[in-house]
């Protein structure tokens, strides 16, 4: 997998201390992750994470406000990303806890950076999946090198807002991307009040990439929360 793909990603960090906020995000950022933010409240968290979704939360188990565990409640109630904890207690009770919530690891205060690298990389690469020069669908393939649908010996460009569409579905193939996950893909940090507009564009990209737009097989409306990409094997 392209590890630069991988270091686009959004991550926020959610810890009280400033020197280790600090150290942490010179850390990614030496090692060429360019979307950081960061929190020092449990609150501060949850706002920053619904203004601008990351695609990996980093939460300190203790918090002036709360706990990470709770944030994590919080948080995936909204969009269902992965989760890495960082705390200073390392009982196997808390570690737990935070895994049968969700997270995706937990590693304990302190820590060599090499490790929090290795953790932060293997959870991405888990959690998601380049899209490939070419993906299949039912009725074409998507060339997301030259953005165009090819069906048959046709070859159908894509805007950029259908292009960005794409991507967000296919890096989540066969689960359900929420309208408000999909319209932050197309319209970035404020996507409220595009559903309309959204709504418009997965039409018009049905009547690029299904055989029957009316019926179709790899572009799945699931209703009320989102939609669904279809990918053959």
């Amino acid at each position: 997998m392209n590890q630069n793909y991988l270091k686009q990603k959004k991550i926020l960090l959610v810890d009280d201390e400033q020197e280790l906020l600090d150290m942490v995000v010179s850390i990614l950022k030496e090692d060429g992750y360019t979307h950081i933010a960061t929190a020092k409240t449990a609150a501060e968290g949850a706002k920053s994470a619904q203004k601008n979704p990351p695609d990996l939360a980093v939460l300190d188990v203790m918090l002036p406000d709360g706990s990470g565990f709770e944030l994590l409640k919080r948080l995936k109630e909204t969009r269902d990303y992965p989760v890495l904890f960082l705390s200073a207690r390392g009982e196997d009770e808390d570690r737990l806890q935070g895994l049968g919530l969700g997270a995706d690891d937990y590693i304990v205060k302190p820590f060599l950076p090499q490790e929090l690298l290795y953790r932060i990389s293997a959870i991405l690469r888990r959690s998601y999946k380049e899209e490939t020069a070419l993906l299949s669908l039912a009725d074409c393939q998507i060339d997301f090198e030259r953005a165009e649908v090819l069906r048959g010996e046709k070859k159908l460009p894509l805007t950029a807002k259908e292009f960005a569409l794409l991507s967000a579905l296919a890096q989540n193939a066969g689960k359900i991307v929420t309208i408000d996950a999909l319209c932050e893909a197309a319209w970035g940090d404020n996507p409220y009040g595009y559903e309309n507009s959204l709504m418009a564009h997965i039409r018009r990209i049905r009547e690029k990439i299904e055989e029957n737009p009316s019926k179709p097989r790899s572009l799945l409306t699931v209703k009320g929360l989102g939609y669904k990409l279809i990918t053959e094997e």
